[in-house]
C-alpha cells in the first residue's frame, strides 16, 4: 500500500479532494440538530447556494496540488474559508474550513517542526479570529471552537506523522549502512586473508626452493670431477625438498575445515626451531653466527612466527644475493617492550637484495617482510652496510600482543 501510494500520489490526492468536496456539501445541507435528537444531524434541512458550491469546489480542487505546493494550497484554502465566512447570508455556515485543515496537515507532515508551529499558529489564529468576528453567533459558539480545535490537531497530527516518517527512514538508512559496512568488512577480511596466505606460502616455499636451487647447481658443477660432493649436494636437495613439502602441507592444511580430522595440529614455526633453520643454511654453504638470549622467554605467537619468518627471508636473500664466501650473522635481543631481530652479511652483492637486479625482478620477500611487521605495528630498516654487505633490522613491539597468546 505504501509503495502504491507513492507511485499514484496524484490519484490519491484527487480522491481526497473529491471526498472533501462531498463532505463540505453534506455539511452545508445538514442541520446539526435533527428531529430525532439534539445530537443526530439530518440532511436536507438547508439549501445549497451557488456561492457555497463554487467555494467548496475551489477549496477542494486546490487539495489536488497539496503535495507539490503545500504552502500555496494552505494559503488558498484559508483565503477561501475567510471568503466563505464573509459571503454567508445566514447561520450556520458551510464547513469550507475542512479543506484548510487537510492542507495544514499536509504542510506539517512535509516540513520541519519550527515551520509547522509557526504556520500552524498563524492558521489557527487567522481562521478562529475570522470565525469569531464575521460569524452571526457569539464568539464562544461551538463552531468557532471547532475550527480552533481542528486546525490545532491538524498541525499536531502532521508533525507526528513527519517525525514517525523521519524515524522510520533513519532506521532504514542505518540498516542499509550497516549492511554495506558488513559487506565492505567481509571483502576487506577476504583480501587480508588472501594476502596472508600468499605471504605464508611465499615464505614457506621460497626458502627451500632457493636452497634446492643452490645445491642442485653445486651438484651439476661437481658431478664429473667430485661425485662424492655431488651426492652430498643431492642429499641436501632431497632434505630441503622434503622440508618444503612438509611445511607446505601444514600451511595448506590450515585452510581446511576446523572439524577435519586430517588437518595438522602441529604449531607454527618460531624461534624455538631457529637452530634447525640455521643448520640448513650452514649445510648449504652459508656460515651463520647466531646470537640470542641464553634463556629465551615465551613470546606471543604472532611475534614468534614473524621473527622466524624475518630470519628465514633475510638468510634466503643472503644466500641468493650476497655472493660466494659471504658470512651472515643473526642477532636477537629482547627488552621489556620489544624484540629486535638483526640479520647482516658481509657479501659483495648486498645491493641486489632490494635494488636491481633483485628488486627489478619482482621479488616479494622484503615486501612480505614489511607487511608482516607492519601488521604487528613494528618497524623494518634495510639497506647496505658502510663496511660492505647488507643489513635487515626489525623491531617488534611486545605490548600490543594479547595476554596469554604465547608460545
Amino acid at each position: 500500500m505504501r509503495q502504491w501510494h507513492r507511485t499514484h500520489a496524484l490519484a490519491v490526492d484527487a480522491a481526497v479532494a473529491v471526498v472533501a468536496f462531498a463532505a463540505i456539501l453534506c455539511g452545508a445541507v445538514a442541520a446539526p440538530h435533527g428531529a430525532h435528537g439534539p445530537h443526530i444531524p439530518r440532511l436536507g434541512l438547508r439549501h445549497l447556494t451557488a456561492t457555497t458550491v463554487v467555494l467548496a469546489a475551489l477549496a477542494s480542487g486546490a487539495l489536488v496540488l497539496r503535495r507539490r505546493m503545500p504552502r500555496t494550497v494552505l494559503a488558498a484554502t484559508c483565503g477561501l474559508t475567510v471568503v466563505e465566512l464573509l459571503a454567508q447570508s445566514g447561520d450556520p455556515r458551510a464547513p469550507v474550513a475542512g479543506s484548510a485543515v487537510i492542507a495544514l496537515f499536509t504542510l506539517a507532515s512535509r516540513t520541519d517542526r519550527p515551520t509547522t508551529w509557526r504556520v500552524g499558529a498563524l492558521t489557527v489564529v487567522v481562521l478562529t479570529a475570522a470565525a469569531m468576528f464575521f460569524g452571526h453567533r457569539p464568539w464562544y459558539a461551538q463552531e468557532n471552537l471547532a475550527i480552533f480545535a481542528w486546525t490545532g490537531m491538524a498541525a499536531a497530527a502532521g508533525d507526528a506523522v513527519r517525525s514517525r516518517r523521519a524515524y522510520v527512514d533513519a532506521i532504514r538508512e542505518r540498516a542499509e549502512r550497516a549492511e554495506r559496512t558488513r559487506e565492505e568488512e567481509a571483502r576487506r577480511r577476504v583480501a587480508e586473508e588472501r594476502l596472508r596466505i600468499a605471504r605464508e606460502l611465499h615464505d614457506v616455499v621460497a626458502h627451500h626452493i632457493a636452497l634446492v636451487n643452490v645445491q642442485a647447481g653445486v651438484a651439476s658443477h661437481v658431478m664429473d670431477n667430485r661425485p662424492d660432493q655431488a651426492k652430498q649436494a643431492l642429499a641436501h636437495v632431497r632434505e630441503a625438498s622434503r622440508s618444503a613439502l612438509e611445511e607446505l602441507r601444514a600451511t595448506v592444511g590450515l585452510l581446511r575445515q576446523s572439524d577435519d580430522p586430517r588437518a595438522p595440529t602441529e604449531p607454527a614455526p618460531g624461534l624455538g626451531v631457529l637452530d634447525q633453520l640455521i643448520d640448513g643454511f650452514v649445510r648449504a654453504g652459508l656460515p651463520v653466527d647466531l646470537e640470542r638470549p641464553a634463556a629465551p622467554q615465551p613470546l606471543p605467537a604472532s611475534v614468534d612466527l614473524t621473527a622466524y619468518r624475518v630470519v628465514q627471508e633475510a638468510l634466503t636473500n643472503v644466500r641468493k644475493h650476497a655472493g660466494d664466501g659471504a658470512r651472515a650473522a643473526v642477532r636477537i635481543v629482547r627488552s621489556e617492550t620489544a624484540l629486535t631481530v638483526t640479520v647482516r652479511d658481509d657479501g659483495t652483492g648486498g645491493a641486489g637484495q632490494e635494488g636491481a637486479p633483485h628488486g627489478s625482478g619482482g621479488g616479494h620477500g622484503l615486501i612480505g617482510m614489511r607487511e608482516r611487521v607492519s601488521a604487528l605495528r613494528g618497524t623494518v630498516v634495510t639497506g647496505p652496510r658502510p663496511t660492505g654487505g647488507f643489513q635487515v633490522r626489525v623491531t617488534l613491539p611486545l605490548n600490543g600482543a594479547r595476554a596469554g597468546e604465547t608460545t
